[in-house]
């Protein structure tokens, strides 16, 4: 069957395989009320890729009252044209993601359908705008509710009229109600961005993290300094450079730059589908030794900023201080102090779930992995040990039993599942395969919770589906 040549072909494509493919197709959920006011089955908070993906497989399952909420402008959601500095995608670009590997759906059938199967032979990275083009067409051909410009707050425990659980969330629109609620903030999902305290302490015209915005135009002729040694720090240190910066200096704490990028060896069906089910000592032991080593630069990243003579990589020089001096930040390192005109730090998050306002009800009772797994001392990472230690369903599981048990109702989908889960919300790759395992953790609690009116319509159930012939049964 030849490709689709245009994106209505495509679209028409889309819309008959799922149609072929939407067994089963009977409703079964009913809804509900608080305080006479309607109840979602499920909020998801973030409207980036994973947040779309989430409500795509929900609705696959005919979980139809969802709802998906962005603080961004329509077409901002996520990282690809706010903060993320590289010129394409670091992933392979037949990848498949929240197509949830229904073809028509995958970014390569609408590249083709627009630029011709030719063009994307030829293309070696999927450009991140075109992703984020791609998200947005995704999100309207398959009917996804998205409402932007709204922030999340703080989530409360509450109930439905006929008695079960659900929960409150505040909103910048009001208070929304919803019987499970994703949390699908990314990297922000249970912590902050994190910088060193004492760069943070730091006049703010004088530094920024790499997530922020960052005015690079302005440094046009001013010396630059980052910190870190990953993927982004090169990204917004090459951003520096292509705007003019005078010179730019990239420092790694490592005596040596990490060049493996660990998750190109787990991207196999047996991690991404199993390492969530496996002993608390082998998880541990494979995602503290990946996240130990962070992310790798990519080759690409690494010629950008080679390209300018006026590029230097300090490596084995980590920041132990800084201080202001008149309009210029001065940092200290074990091998002297440097001084530089603007700072930017490529330093990552860090899980702290009293940072997020979603959480603020319920953060000092989410459960780490540090109260559950003790490593052995050669394995120990204080970082590591901070982040959520996460339900199989996803969910967040309480660190005092009956506190906030609310909390089942919560499940996380970004960075923060990397330790119980591997890479499973913060990876493309991994999308067709957690994706529908988070989806199946929130149709068993729906399912589980309504079991009784669930039954009560079986007993009730009376559709015949055979006409009898009296005249043909004998009558003993």
């Amino acid at each position: 069957m030849p490709a689709p040549r245009t994106l209505a072909e495509l679209e028409a494509d889309v819309r008959r395989d799922l149609e072929l493919t939407a067994h089963p197709r009977a409703p079964w959920l009913e809804a509900k009320t608080s305080g006479g006011k309607p109840v979602l089955d499920c909020l998801i908070i973030g409207g980036g890729q994973c947040g779309v993906a989430v409500a795509f497989a929900l609705r696959r399952d005919k979980v139809d009252n969802i709802l998906v909420l962005d603080r961004a402008d329509y077409g901002r959601e996520g990282p690809w044209v706010t903060y993320a500095r590289m010129h394409t995608l670091r992933s392979w670009k037949d990848q498949t993601g929240p197509d949830l590997r229904l073809p028509s759906l995958t970014y390569q059938a609408w590249h083709e359908a627009q630029f011709g199967a030719a063009h994307f032979a030829a293309l070696r990275w999927i450009p991140k705008e075109l992703w984020n083009d791609y998200l947005l067409w995704f999100r309207r051909v398959t009917g996804i509710p998205v409402r932007n410009g709204v922030t999340a707050g703080r989530i409360s425990p509450a109930r439905t009229d006929d008695g079960l659980p659900c929960l409150s969330v505040e909103t910048s629109d009001g208070p929304m109600l919803a019987r499970k609620v994703v949390m699908a903030t990314g990297q922000e999902g249970a912590g902050r961005w994190w910088m060193p305290d004492f760069v943070e302490a730091l006049p703010k015209p004088l530094r920024a993290h790499a997530s922020e915005e960052i005015d690079f135009a302005a440094l046009r002729g001013r010396v630059v300094a980052v910190l870190g040694a990953g993927a982004s720090a090169f990204d917004n240190a090459a951003t520096a450079l292509e705007a003019g910066a005078a010179e730019v200096h990239l420092f790694c704490r490592r005596a040596e730059p990490m060049i493996i990028q660990p998750y190109r060896w787990l991207t196999f069906a047996g991690f991404l589908r199993h390492m969530g089910e496996m002993p608390d000592e082998w998880r541990w032991r494979f995602m503290s030794y990946i996240l130990g080593l962070r992310e790798g630069f990519p080759q690409d990243t690494y010629d950008r900023v080679l390209a300018f003579p006026n590029f230097t990589m300090h490596v084995g020089r980590s920041w132990t201080g800084a201080r202001a001096e008149g309009a210029r930040a001065v940092l200290e390192t074990a091998r002297g102090d440097f001084a530089a005109d603007y700072v930017i730090c490529g330093t990552g998050v860090r899980m702290d779930p009293s940072c997020v306002p979603e959480l603020a009800g319920c953060a000092d009772n989410i459960a780490s992995w540090g109260d559950r797994y003790t490593p052995p001392a050669e394995e120990a990472n204080e970082r590591l040990s901070r982040f959520p230690y996460l339900a199989p369903d996803y969910a967040f599981t309480e660190k005092r039993p009956g506190e906030t048990p609310w909390i089942r109702d919560i499940p996380l989908f970004g960075i923060g599942t990397s330790l119980s889960f591997g890479p499973a919300g913060s990876s493309i790759n991994a999308m067709s395969i957690a994706v529908p395992r988070l989806a199946a953790g929130i149709t068993r609690g729906l399912f589980e919770a309504d079991m009784p009116r669930l039954y009560a319509a079986l007993r009730a159930y009376a559709i015949p589906q055979v006409t009898l012939n009296p005249a043909r049964i004998a009558a003993e």
